[in-house]
């Protein structure tokens, strides 16, 4: 029946998604007592096939890295709908925030304190069990500072309570929550404004812009893991990976 249901859905989900979807599936079966062996040959030769078909690899949003990020905030101006942008691009990158995480937020989750920002999220994509977890978002003192991005978003718009990021129509109104789509679409809005292949980007750009960076930086691979959340060291070496792909010069080593 699994093999079934991929069969039939596979040319409307790309295979990320599809192997999600399996893992799931096997996840409510052993909450309901009940068996499913996702390495039968129903399930996984169509996982293999589907593999040989479309390839392996998957296609990555690019990392909104804090330079491309800074070329982005350069095109704001000072009207809510930038505002808003400003500090929601700011404290997704700082916080390395997932975009579902982000558009959750609620002012009382988000403490601002002399220190910087104290973001609890309630829940996200890998804590099903809802625990939660507290980030910090320090203050910088720079142009760029999330903290003092988020302050001014919040003293413009008046908001006190709800949704911490909210739409903002052409005519300066303020809207309900902001979607996870919504978030992705100002992504490559204001991307595409600032230059960049907006096409390129999406929701994700900020949390991979936050782990490609700090990467780049030289800090340590547990205290990006502490602040992205990542459960799978393995996928955070891709980003580790990307930031240090330009750390040696091997054109330069061979002598062209």
């Amino acid at each position: 029946m699994v093999g079934l249901y991929l069969a039939d859905i596979a040319d409307r989900l790309s295979l990320a998604t599809l192997t999600r979807r399996v893992s799931s599936l096997a996840a409510r079966h052993r909450q309901a007592g009940l068996g499913l062996d996702v390495r039968h040959p129903a399930v996984a030769d169509v996982l293999a096939g589907l593999r040989r078909e479309r390839g392996s690899a998957q296609r990555h949003a690019e990392a909104l890295t804090v330079p491309r990020l800074k070329q982005a905030l350069a095109t704001l101006g000072d009207g809510l709908a930038d505002r808003r942008d400003r500090a929601l691009l700011l404290v997704g990158t700082a916080a390395a925030l997932r975009r579902s995480e982000l558009v959750a937020l609620d002012v009382a989750d988000i403490a601002v304190l002399p220190e910087g920002l104290r973001i609890s999220i309630r829940r996200s994509k890998t804590d099903a069990e809802g625990r939660g977890a507290v980030l910090a978002v320090g203050r910088t003192g720079t142009a760029t500072c999330p903290v003092a991005a988020y302050a001014a978003w919040l003293a413009a718009s008046g908001i006190a309570e709800g949704a911490a990021f909210r739409a903002v129509d052409r005519h300066g109104r303020l809207g309900g929550r902001l979607s996870g789509n919504a978030v992705a679409l100002i992504v490559q809005r204001r991307a595409g404004a600032a230059g960049l292949d907006a096409a390129a980007y999406a929701g994700h750009s900020m949390r991979a812009g936050f782990a490609t960076s700090a990467a780049r930086a030289g800090v340590r691979e547990l205290a990006i893991a502490r602040q992205t959340r990542h459960t799978s060291l393995t996928v955070l070496r891709r980003y580790v990976r990307e930031g240090q792909l330009f750390e040696d010069n091997l054109t330069t080593e061979i002598g062209l």
